[in-house]
C-alpha cells in the first residue's frame, strides 16, 4: 500500500518537475546549447514565489515573477555567451553560481519554510470535497496536485507548440539546427540565443515556484541536480516514445518521461534504496538510458549491413560459379 502512496505522489510530482525539463529540452535539444543555469534558476523560482508569498502576495501572481526571474537569470547566461564571447558551459556555471548567493539574499536564511500561508494548492483544496469512496483511492492534496500540474502542464505545451511555430520559434530552431545558415539570412542569432535562454529558464523558474509551493517550503539547494534529472526525463521520454513524431508528441513524451522518471525513484526508494545513493542511481539511470538508442542504432545498422553482403553475395554466386 505505501508503494501505491508514493507512485501517487510521484505522478503529480513528475508532472511538475516535467515543466522544467520542457525548459530544459529547449536549450539541450533545440538549440543544441549545454545550459547549466537550470541548477540555479530552478531554485530562483522557488526563493521568488515562496518570499512573495510570505510576504502576503497571492501564490499565483508569485508564480509571475518567478516567471520574470528566471527569464533574467536565462538573459544573463546568453549574455555571457553572445556578448563576452564566454563558452555556453562555463557561462551556464558562472550563472548558477552567482545565483546560489542571489538566492540567499532573496530569502535571507537558506530554507523559507510557508508555514501558515496559502498556496495555489491549499487554494485548490479548500473547495474540493472528496467523496468517501473516492479518497479511499487518492488523497485531495495528491488529486490537487495532479488537477493543477495537468492543466498548467497542457497549457505550457500549447504555449510552447504555438511558439515554435511562429516565426522567432523557428528561428530559434534553426539555430540550433544551423547557426550559419540562420546568419546567412540576417537573423541575429545572438538574439535567437538570448532569447532561447530565457524562455527554457523562465520555465525552469516556473516549475522551482510550484515545487516550493507543493513540498511547503523553498531551499536554497532545491535545485541540485536539477539538470541531471531533467535529462532523465528527456531521454526517457524518448526512449518510450523514439524522437519522431511531430512536435507536441516530444513535448508530451518528456512530461510523460518525467512521471516514469519519479516512479522509478518512489519505487527504489520503497524497495529500500538510501537516499543518498539517489543521485548515483540517478546518474547510472541517465547513462544506461541514453545508451539505450546508441545501442539500438548500432544493433540495426549491423543486422542492414549484414543483410545487404547477404543480397550482395546471392547475386555475385552465379558469377563466380561461371568463373
Amino acid at each position: 500500500m505505501s508503494i501505491l502512496l508514493s507512485i501517487e505522489g510521484a505522478i503529480g510530482q513528475g508532472i511538475l518537475w516535467g515543466i522544467m525539463a520542457l525548459g530544459v529540452y529547449i536549450t539541450f535539444r533545440l538549440l543544441d546549447f549545454a545550459d547549466l543555469t537550470v541548477d540555479g534558476s530552478f531554485a530562483t523560482g522557488g526563493a521568488v514565489s515562496a518570499i512573495l508569498i510570505v510576504n502576503g502576495m497571492d501564490p499565483w501572481l508569485s508564480l509571475l515573477f518567478a516567471l520574470i526571474a528566471g527569464a533574467l537569470a536565462g538573459a544573463v547566461t546568453g549574455i555571457l555567451n553572445t556578448i563576452c564571447k564566454i563558452p555556453a558551459i562555463l557561462a551556464g556555471i558562472l550563472t548558477q553560481i552567482g545565483l546560489y548567493s542571489i538566492n540567499l539574499m532573496i530569502m535571507q536564511k537558506s530554507n523559507l519554510p510557508l508555514l501558515n500561508t496559502e498556496t495555489i494548492f491549499s487554494k485548490v483544496a479548500d473547495v474540493i470535497d472528496l467523496p468517501r469512496s473516492v479518497s479511499v483511492w487518492i488523497s485531495t492534496n495528491n488529486l490537487v496536485v495532479l488537477l493543477i500540474g495537468i492543466l498548467i502542464a497542457a497549457l505550457v505545451i500549447g504555449v510552447l507548440y504555438w511558439f515554435f511555430g511562429t516565426e522567432i520559434g523557428s528561428a530559434i530552431r534553426a539555430t540550433g539546427n544551423n547557426a550559419n545558415m540562420v546568419r546567412a539570412n540576417g537573423i541575429s542569432t545572438n538574439v535567437t540565443i538570448i532569447l532561447a535562454l530565457m524562455l527554457s529558464n523562465a520555465l525552469n523558474a516556473f516549475s522551482g515556484a510550484l515545487v516550493a509551493q507543493q513540498q511547503g517550503y523553498s531551499d536554497v539547494k532545491m535545485g541540485i541536480g536539477a539538470i541531471v534529472m531533467a535529462l532523465a526525463s528527456i531521454v526517457l521520454g524518448e526512449v518510450l516514445f523514439g524522437r519522431k513524431g511531430g512536435f507536441a508528441r516530444r513535448l508530451i513524451s518528456i512530461v510523460i518521461g518525467s512521471i516514469c522518471y519519479r516512479i522509478i525513484v518512489a519505487v527504489v526508494l520503497q524497495l529500500g534504496l538510501n537516499a543518498d545513493n539517489l543521485k548515483l542511481f540517478t546518474a547510472i539511470l541517465v547513462g544506461v538510458a541514453l545508451s539505450i538508442p546508441i545501442m539500438m542504432e548500432s544493433s540495426k545498422q549491423k543486422k542492414m549491413y549484414k543483410k545487404l553482403t547477404a543480397e550482395v553475395d546471392a547475386i555475385e554466386e552465379p558469377f563466380h560459379a561461371r568463373d
